[in-house]
């Protein structure tokens, strides 16, 4: 992805789906929406971007419950189609996150889809309300409460929630201080609205639609608040829809994502040959990363220049967490353990601005929190953690942690939209079975909770992102004919 920030799972910890690191954004030119109530394309301002990728900016009303009160601006980017003469209408690109953006994927991702999806659809893309440059908040953190390692719920090595309960709400009183009144109208719900309004805005009856991770259930939201608005749905690395737990169903979903990934981990860490070999056998590097995290739990290597400045067990765990979204990433675990061991540590991975990262938080906060009440007693996190880590000692606790949401002061102003088999069936689902961040238990879930409405492309590949990124020709295959021309396998299949 080219965008501003690939998403909040790793780029800025408060979330819980996908990407890693944030990169400069491409930023909309100043351009209102038209008095015929479309929108005035302008030349996007940033750089790397496809010539033809235009950008405007949508308002829309920042409290959907006060149509005639203030508003926000959301940015939006798009690439027409390159045949008009085939062109079926607008494929918008749903980011992950929260706090991930695709103004730059109708340059970016959206250039890897085939000529024929392309003749078919305007790409288009948007920084989703919060996220600069539309509207921004920010909860003015300290820089040390920004380090992944903190912000993911990783417990004490004694498995103390403590640590993690005072970062709740010391985040929580940030955010509350200085997130604005838009901090409490983040959601997913207003965000499936703002994409309606976006649809409206660029003349669409109907809108289709690619959405990944966290974007899957943004995309599962909208077509179950605007069924009849959809035409062909693509939702890639799927979340559990529960509509009880929301968000902690996804930091819980880490748990079996790490046990389905790592033995692929394993596996390429034990071959021979590799420059980063970690282990003779894969049965090994399970047990040496568990002993190497506890030896850094108990004695930390400083670590100039990284957030925090030392490499501890958590951090070596974050790592692993985030090196098992993309089987291209396990050098970087490889690596640092093959220094750790050695008492050393690489150089310091390069972090986004400090803004970039500000900003991605408080929207993912502010999204997380005010989709789903999470539980405020610390004995609630405190059971669950100590049986997650008996159980998964990988992630030893951390999915079952308390995040910010745990302090959060806002109550819900509604409650979260529950996926269903109403409406048209124009849904596919495409899957990888070994995902870090969506695991294939909890994609499962949503293709249930969808019922008739969709199927399900099961993808024998590790990684997440599937269509296009870590899945296989056979996934990739089935998407595109499904975005081209409305072909879908009649049943759930499996990509071997």
């Amino acid at each position: 992805m080219t965008q501003r920030t690939r998403t909040i799972r790793n780029a800025a910890v408060v979330g819980v789906s996908t990407a890693l690191l944030a990169v400069t954004a491409p930023v909309a030119a100043s351009a209102a929406a038209s008095p015929s109530g479309g929108l005035a394309w302008t030349t996007c301002e940033g750089s790397g971007l496809d010539p033809r990728q235009q950008c405007a900016t949508l308002r829309v009303p920042m409290d959907y419950a006060d149509p005639d009160g203030p508003r926000i601006d959301i940015a939006v980017s798009r690439i027409p189609s390159e045949n008009p003469d085939a062109r079926r209408g607008t494929l918008l690109l749903i980011p992950g996150g929260p706090g991930g953006s695709s103004l730059g994927d109708p340059s970016g991702k959206g250039q890897k889809l085939p000529q024929d999806v392309r003749d078919a659809y305007d790409l288009v893309g948007f920084a989703p309300r919060g996220l600069a440059p539309s509207t921004p908040v920010t909860c003015g953190l300290d820089y040390g409460d920004l380090a992944t390692s903190k912000l993911r719920p990783w417990p004490a090595a004694d498995g103390s929630v403590d640590g993690n309960m005072a970062t709740a709400r010391r985040t929580a009183d940030a955010c509350a201080a200085n997130g604005g009144e838009l901090i409490r109208h983040l959601g997913t719900a207003n965000e499936a609205r703002d994409i309606d309004r976006l649809r409206a805005a660029l003349g669409e009856r109907r809108l289709s639609a690619w959405g990944v991770s966290y974007g899957t259930y943004v995309g599962s939201v909208y077509a179950q608040l605007f069924p009849h608005r959809t035409d062909r749905i693509v939702l890639d690395s799927n979340d559990d829809p529960d509509p009880t737990r929301v968000a902690r169903a996804w930091l819980a979903g880490h748990e079996q994502g790490v046990e389905d990934t790592f033995p692929d981990f394993a596996a390429w860490a034990s071959k021979p040959g590799n420059p980063d070999r970690v282990a003779t056998r894969a049965a090994d590097v399970r047990p040496l990363f568990l002993r190497l995290a506890a030896r850094l739990d108990r004695e930390p290597l400083p670590w100039p220049g990284a957030n925090p400045a030392e490499l501890n067990g958590n951090v070596l765990r974050q790592t692993m967490l985030d090196s098992l979204y993309s089987p291209s990433r396990y050098p970087t675990l490889a690596r640092l353990m093959n220094a750790a061991r050695q008492g050393t540590v690489p150089p310091a991975p390069q972090a986004p601005p400090e803004a970039v990262l500000q900003n991605v938080t408080a929207v993912g906060a502010g999204t997380l929190c005010n989709d789903v009440a999470w539980p405020k007693a610390q004995a609630v996190y405190e059971k669950d953690v100590a049986e997650s880590r008996a159980k998964y000692p990988l992630t030893a606790g951390m999915p079952r942690n308390a995040m910010v949401c745990a302090a959060w002061p806002y109550p819900p102003r509604e409650a979260p939209v529950r996926i269903t088999d109403r409406g048209p069936s124009n849904v596919l689902l495409v899957q990888n079975e070994r995902d870090v961040a969506t695991p294939l238990s909890g994609a499962r879930r949503l293709r249930e909770a969808f019922g008739r409405r969709a199927v399900m492309v099961t993808v024998n590949s590790t990684g997440h992102d599937a269509y296009l990124a870590n899945g296989n020709a056979c996934g990739d295959r089935t998407v595109s004919a499904f975005l081209a021309t409305g072909r879908r396998p009649g049943t759930d299949t499996y990509c071997a």
